[in-house]
């Protein structure tokens, strides 16, 4: 493809330092975006305010596409970032998951949501806020945000229910899942489960009867619920995204692999908590992180699977899960 000659050309040869880009002001950031060949109209995108990219997670996003495409691992015309030290805000934040597509000169930014991870009471806790995530990490059953290199690969739908859309209206609620594959750090990602879905969930489930529906039971009932929207909230490791959002990337992904780079990685983590222990700026020490979260988390930590799993492992052992209770029925539904 003629794309991936011209960012292959664009991308391919940067050799401008990461850690000079990180501390850059805005002259310097122009100038380092043109040494690393990203074209003018997207520098204008570039910058920590609302609606823009930081350029390191911009500079790592086109390199993971390029490099995907020059292997013929993907032929899709955008790619995405996610900067997962920005405040997950939506409205006002002005997004921190980003919709790039060169050829077409198109950039978008929307929100996104993080991992959740969990509070092992009196164990560990690596539980972040709906606002801002502290913890990162890689270990199953973690629900934790992993940063680093994924390509999307499969979509698979499924029924979850059906929800009240007017009176007397119900509707089947559908919700697609776009598998991520990783590498490194992220190469445990289809074992976690780790993908991209809209941040939407049937909650206060019961089972209706309804022997004429398709997705009717062997005995004719369907799970019906509410349907509850959880855009500004967490999810269990995943990317979430808002519902209107989901339906651009799954159009964009759908047959067409692209790339996905989360920012930050382990080595980002570990770095910035570092700098911030040892009292400097992160800016200063040529790290990046974005200041209003790292007002609001102190200091960032990453939880290597080697750590983590063998305590996850232990609470489950010391605390088994309760046998599963059946779905009630709904009231009337008899």
């Amino acid at each position: 493809m003629r794309l991936k000659s011209r960012l292959a050309k664009g991308v391919g040869i940067v050799c401008l330092s990461l850690a000079a880009a990180f501390g850059a002001g805005p002259s310097e950031a122009l100038a380092a975006g043109q040494a690393a060949g990203i074209p003018g109209w997207l520098m204008t995108y570039v910058g920590e305010g609302q609606g823009q990219i930081a350029l390191p997670v911009l500079q790592r996003a086109r390199a993971l596409y390029v490099q995907k495409a020059s292997q013929g691992t993907i032929g899709n015309p955008c790619y995405f970032a996610m900067d997962a030290t920005r405040p997950n805000d939506p409205g006002s934040s002005g997004g921190r998951f980003y919709i790039i597509c060169e050829s077409q000169h198109s950039f978008r930014a929307i929100s996104a949501g993080h991992g959740g991870g969990r509070n092992l009471r009196g164990v560990a806790d690596f539980s972040n806020g709906r606002r801002c995530a502290r913890h990162f990490g890689n270990a199953q059953d973690s629900e934790l945000t992993t940063g680093g290199a994924y390509v999307t690969a499969e979509t698979k739908t499924s029924f979850k229910g059906y929800y009240r859309v007017a009176a007397n209206q119900d509707a089947a609620f559908l919700r697609s899942f776009i598998q991520f594959d990783g590498v490194g750090e992220t190469a445990n990602a289809r074992q976690r489960a780790i993908g991209g879905h809209a941040a939407v969930a049937l909650k206060g489930v019961c089972l209706r009867k309804a022997p004429s529906s398709p997705y009717a039971n062997q005995d004719g009932y369907v799970p019906f619920g509410k349907l509850v929207d959880y855009a500004g909230g967490r999810s269990n490791g995943c990317t979430s995204w808002s519902l209107g959002d989901v339906r651009q990337i799954l159009s964009l992904v759908k047959d067409y692999p692209t790339t996905l780079y989360i920012y930050p990685e382990a080595a980002d983590v570990s770095n910035v908590a570092r700098a911030v222990a040892a009292g400097q700026s992160p800016a200063r020490a040529g790290l990046y992180w974005n200041d209003a979260c790292l007002r609001e988390i102190g200091a960032p930590r990453y939880w290597s699977r080697q750590v983590l799993e063998p305590v996850l492992a232990q609470y489950r052992l010391d605390h088994p899960a309760p046998p599963p209770r059946p779905t009630p029925i709904c009231e009337g539904s008899e």
